[in-house]
């Protein structure tokens, strides 16, 4: 990666051209970096799926928003960049006492944990959710946003040796170490047999079987990545007598529209949570020219929670 220079993004109609302050890493910037991700067809060739800053520009038939409004928003691409020009339906109001670091955390994770657990997946309160990799940005969000909306379910984590304390001290009821325990065993243990109701995934194949033997009758399963790897072998009369149901989903590829839909009801059933007691988890905040590494960082699994990149204005 290097930084480059480019032309201020002109909003097209129904986009507004954010003013960046900060953005952050994520998964899928790494995969994009490799070749293995590409960006949309027509979007910004450049990296960064998330920023928080200002309005400095409203485009064509945009209304509801305003010059110099604090915002966060989801991006296709172009994060990583001073400029970066958003769908007006994919853009959240940020609160005051808010900062830009923490704004620029909240559209890439938060909304996809919510979307998989709630919309997609169902959770209620009262049941049973396990997580997995509870040091990454996405499951540190999934779990305090559980806490929030569903404060009855119960809530168990995996994780790395060296963070199973700040997994506990977010919120799990209980974490298990996957580098030495079987995790579809201690499922089994805590639910006394039940299983969870639902499972958010992003190991993928490797996982599949224990997912499934982790997960209750008529559970759901939400896949958000194969970082283990793509394919895998199951039973699938298991999956048919305990009418279980595994549930592919990015949040990228989606259209406009549909990305709106999922962030309105994000804005109205999450956003008002954000507060002293529920902020994004950040682990650090790096300069944007050293983006590197933080994705060295997310590749090692060194951190907890969210890398932010903070963008300095040009002189």
């Amino acid at each position: 990666m290097r930084l480059g220079e480019i032309d201020v993004p002109s909003p097209e109609s129904g986009q507004v051209l954010i003013e960046v302050t900060a953005t952050s890493v994520n998964r899928p910037d790494i995969m994009q970096r490799e070749g293995l991700y590409p960006p949309p067809p027509g979007e910004s060739q450049i990296l960064g799926l998330e920023a928080a800053g200002t309005i400095c520009e409203l485009g064509p038939d945009v209304a509801g928003w305003r010059l110099g409004q604090r915002v966060a928003a989801l991006l296709p691409g172009g994060g990583y960049a001073e400029y970066a020009a958003a769908y007006a339906g994919h853009v959240l109001p940020i609160p005051d006492w808010m900062s830009f670091e923490q704004a620029a955390c909240i559209p890439e994770a938060c909304i996809t944990a919510f979307q998989n657990l709630f919309l997609n997946a169902g959770l209620g309160d009262a049941q049973t959710v396990l997580l997995h990799g509870g040091g990454g940005g996405v499951n540190t969000a999934a779990i305090q946003i559980c806490r929030a909306l569903v404060p009855r379910t119960t809530i168990i984590v995996t994780a790395s040796t060296g963070k199973l304390e700040r997994v506990r001290s977010l919120g799990a009821d209980h974490v298990i170490d996957y580098a030495q325990e079987d995790f579809a065993a201690r499922v089994t243990e805590i639910t006394a047999g039940a299983g969870a109701d639902v499972i958010l995934d992003h190991i993928g194949g490797p996982y599949l079987d224990a997912n499934l033997r982790s997960l209750a009758v008529g559970g759901s399963l939400a896949l958000i990545g194969t970082l283990g790897g793509r394919k895998a072998e199951i039973d699938l009369t298991r999956l048919l007598v305990k009418r279980q149901r595994i549930i592919g989903s990015v949040l990228r590829a989606r259209s406009v529209a549909e990305k709106s839909a999922i962030i309105d009801a994000f804005r109205q059933r999450v956003m008002p949570h954000f507060g002293p007691d529920m902020l994004p988890v950040i682990d650090r905040v790096l300069p944007l020219e050293h983006a590197g590494r933080g994705h060295d960082a997310m590749q090692r699994s060194e951190h907890f929670g969210k890398i932010v990149l903070e963008v300095r204005r040009s002189k």
